[in-house]
C-alpha cells in the first residue's frame, strides 16, 4: 500500500559528499515526519535525522553540521545531504516516514524503506 524507495547509496572516499533520497509512493493521505537512520555491521540502527512536515530538523549531536535533511512535501521526498564522510560513517542508511494512508486517515503508522549502503573507504 506504502512504498519508500531510498537510493544515492555507493562508496566514497573519505572527506567525499552523499546525497541520499527517499520516496514515498502509495496510497498516501498525509505524511508528517520523515527520518534517516542508519546501521553499521553489529550495532543497533541509529537516528541520523529528522524533519517534521514544516521543516523542523532534529539531529544526532554527533553529525550536526556534517549532515543536513531536507524534505520536498510536494514529491513525497526526503533528502539526506552527507559531507565530509568518515569511514565510521559507513552503514545501510533506512528511510522512515510516518505516514497516513487514505483506508486509515486517522491513524499514523511508520514505514520503512529497504535502506541503501554507504561505504566510505580509499
Amino acid at each position: 500500500q506504502v512504498q519508500l524507495v531510498e537510493s544515492g547509496g555507493g562508496l566514497v572516499q573519505p572527506g567525499g559528499s552523499l546525497r541520499l533520497s527517499c520516496v514515498a509512493s502509495g496510497s498516501i493521505f498525509r505524511i508528517s515526519d520523515m527520518g534517516w537512520y542508519r546501521q553499521a555491521p553489529g550495532k543497533q540502527r541509529e537516528l541520523v535525522a529528522i524533519i517534521t512536515r514544516g521543516g523542523t530538523t532534529n539531529y544526532a549531536d554527533s553529525l550536526k553540521g556534517r549532515f543536513t535533511i531536507s524534505r520536498d512535501n510536494a514529491k513525497n521526498t526526503v533528502y539526506l545531504q552527507m559531507n565530509s564522510l568518515k569511514p565510521e560513517d559507513m552503514a545501510v542508511y533506512y528511510c522512515k516516514s510516518r505516514i497516513r494512508t487514505w483506508s486509515s486517515s486517522r491513524y499514523e503508522s511508520d514505514y520503512w524503506g529497504q535502506g541503501t549502503q554507504v561505504t566510505v573507504s580509499s
